[in-house]
């Protein structure tokens, strides 16, 4: 059976799923679903957390902050870690500043 997968997981979510030794720590399948729905979760918050810091005013970095809290609830369908990561991903996607985010390579103009 062939293994057609396209999407391509991040390196920084996998890590997420890996032991010390650098193993899966759950089934390759689990992991395609767990990063499709972070990445979704990612996707669909970018609207609802840009219009909270326009029409609202509420710093970026308060917005992600609440966003983090929120993904972290006791009834959450997510881990922290992948909750930080969902945050992460979504400052990317937004263009906001985050400690998550490497700062972008100079460019050699």
């Amino acid at each position: 059976m062939s293994d057609e997968y396209q999407i391509e997981i991040p390196p920084s979510f996998t890590a997420l799923h890996l032991d010390a030794r650098k193993r899966l720590t759950v089934p390759l399948a689990t992991l395609r679903a767990r990063y499709e729905l972070c990445e979704d979760l990612a996707q669909h918050l970018t609207e609802h957390c840009r219009g909270i810091h326009v029409e609202i005013g509420v710093d970026e970095q308060e917005v992600l902050q609440r966003c983090e809290r929120g993904l972290c609830a006791p009834d959450s369908v997510i881990s922290a870690s992948e909750a930080q990561w969902v945050v992460t991903r979504l400052a990317e996607l937004l263009g906001w500043p985050h400690p998550g985010l490497l700062p972008p390579e100079p460019s050699a103009d």
